[in-house]
């Protein structure tokens, strides 16, 4: 294994660790979801976006931009910006916190950098992608693309229906977005709660181009989907990615298990859990 590889796999369990001591110093927040999309926070920030940290601008002109929808799982996306040099790692300390920038669902209020919108009211994310990669495409030069995630039962929104319309009739074709795909939701699987039914099909019939990676806990494999993502952009259409991982990944007690979606673990479980994630880059200290 490569130095560079080695690095991103030691960056995955950090920031595993990274978002159970956040959850667990709050005594609140999503650690199920936030440690299943690890790897694609990751390879997202790290192997295929591009972007500069310290020169942050809500415009983003001439760097691709990213959205997170489901904004519950803030825990991952502050521990990657952070990791990403965007602000200080030690500030991870004050997630949830009485008038931290690093709120349950990300805002814009606090004027943190990476974050552009407010997101948690799920559903409304990829609208907002869409208008972000309109604005690209007005602009002659700038040629980067826009990203989006999104929960697998955040799709039972209709708002992400009339934006799959949307984004496929007017042939958008500098986005690409991606469902986490665990098949986990807040009152049960998925399933139980409203069928997705075969979600490739019905993106492709809205004129989507769509990619799949059954092993989405895989960084490797990630890394490389998000590649072919990106050779796909400029075609005619938007991109999707569907993912599929596995809620908890990385803490055996909470693989798999909807349970944890919005649970905080306590001290007994966090140590359990982390005796499983070696400190690789180093913890942030709890001010």
């Amino acid at each position: 294994m490569n130095v560079r590889r080695r690095y991103l796999k030691d960056l995955c369990f950090q920031v595993r660790r990274d978002i159970l001591r956040m959850v667990n110093n709050a005594n609140s927040g999503h650690p199920g979801g936030s440690l299943g999309c690890t790897e694609y926070f990751v390879a997202l920030y790290q192997e295929i976006m591009h972007y500069n940290p310290k020169k942050f601008t809500m415009e983003g002109l001439n760097e691709d931009l990213f959205f997170l929808s489901n904004g519950h799982i803030s825990p991952v996306y502050y521990s990657i910006l952070a990791r990403s040099g965007f602000f200080s790692i030690n500030e991870l300390s004050t997630f949830r916190k009485l008038n931290s920038r690093l709120q349950g669902h990300p805002s814009t209020h606090g004027e943190l950098p990476g974050i552009r919108i407010s997101s948690g009211s799920l559903g409304q994310g990829m609208s907002v992608a869409i208008g972000a990669a309109l604005s690209k495409k007005l602009s002659k030069d700038d040629d980067c693309s826009i990203y989006s995630l999104h929960g697998d039962g955040e799709l039972n929104e209709g708002q992400i229906w009339e934006a799959v319309l949307y984004a496929g009739s007017k042939h958008i074709d500098n986005y690409i977005a991606t469902v986490d795909y665990n098949g986990q939701q807040i009152d049960g699987t998925t399933d139980e709660v409203l069928s997705l039914g075969n979600l490739k099909e019905k993106f492709q019939s809205f004129d989507w181009k769509v990619l799949e990676e059954l092993e989405g806990n895989n960084l490797d494999k990630v890394i490389n989907i998000l590649k072919k993502a990106k050779n796909e952009t400029r075609k005619g259409k938007p991109v999707l990615i569907i993912l599929y991982t596995q809620m908890g990944y990385g803490v055996d007690f909470m693989e798999g298990s909807n349970a944890w979606h919005g649970k905080s673990p306590n001290e007994k479980e966090l140590e359990k859990a982390l005796s499983q994630l070696p400190e690789s880059l180093g913890d942030f200290p709890i001010i």
